[in-house]
């Protein structure tokens, strides 16, 4: 769907009127496309004002934190990091459906504290206007803690918020969509570091392949390969490699996914019960 400038250009001024409005802000930065985009107007609006935040857990892969330290120092933003442990957490680790509220609770009173103790009066996350259409528990936990989403608040998209990206030279803006680790795991099996790790070691396998948006699920001995369905015909090119790679993490059955990559797909059970239950 192509973008209409007009609209667009006046979401981003009416970002940039939230942001004004708000004066000094920490940003929950993951160094994705929204909370990158989020950072840099963040900067352009309110200059030394905005700090950064970026959090270390055990389900945040190595090489998404170090791009995203890398990142804000390219964009000259103030920066700190912080860890948050997931696992001390046993409703997180129980991997309930509402385990993202858990997790997200989690990280937003820690960054609570912290913006008390630096002076920051407003917490913001880079929720956009899309997530309001998905399974999200973990926006009620940033409602709860008062945590701002200025993306969401001005309306704007994945799409619009990639368009303003590249427009802004932003390296992000082609970059692939990204969850936490624990999100390839199906609701109520219990959340290990084995599994975690398994999974880490999986999908790098694979983006070091060349693989441009790339999801493993946990399926207990299965893993169920997700990627973009121009890209299945490469898996079958590389699929001994991807073979043993992924049996030497611990799977004993490698499958690709016919359906291909969708965001939110371990929601798909969610769905169907909720469809069972009403037409019971």
């Amino acid at each position: 769907m192509a973008v209409d400038i007009r609209v667009l250009e006046q979401k981003n001024e009416q970002l940039a009127e939230i942001l004004t409005k708000m004066g000094k802000v920490l940003i929950a930065f993951s160094g994705g496309v929204d909370s990158t985009f989020l950072l840099a107007r963040a900067k352009e609006v309110l200059g030394d004002q905005v700090i950064a935040v970026t959090a270390a857990s055990e389900t945040f892969p190595s090489r998404e934190f170090d791009a995203a330290v890398q990142l804000a120092k390219d964009l000259g933003a103030k920066h700190l990091t912080t860890e948050v442990k997931e696992f001390e957490n046993a409703s997180f680790v129980a991997n309930n459906p509402d385990r993202c509220y858990h997790c997200k609770s989690g990280l937003y009173h820690h960054l609570t504290r912290l913006a008390k103790e630096l002076s920051y009066p407003y917490i913001l996350d880079g929720s956009n206007q899309d997530d309001l259409g998905e399974y999200r528990p973990g926006l009620q936990a940033s409602r709860e803690r008062g945590v701002r989403s200025p993306l969401q608040e001005a309306k704007l998209t994945k799409e619009e918020i990639r368009h303003l990206s590249k427009a802004m030279n932003l390296p992000t803006w082609n970059k692939p969509s990204f969850a936490c680790l624990s999100s390839r795991i199906p609701y109520g099996q219990v959340i290990t570091k084995y599994k975690i790790d398994q999974l880490d070691q999986s999908e790098s396998f694979l983006l070091q392949l060349g693989f441009y948006q790339v999801r493993v699920r946990h399926h207990d001995k299965i893993a169920r390969i997700e990627v973009m369905p121009e890209e299945m015909e490469k898996v079958l090119r590389h699929r001994e490699a991807i073979y043993e790679a992924l049996t030497k993490a611990g799977f004993a059955y490698v499958t690709l996914d016919l359906q291909g990559y969708r965001s939110g797909s371990m929601n798909e059970v969610l769905k169907e019960s909720e469809k069972v239950r009403k037409e019971a």
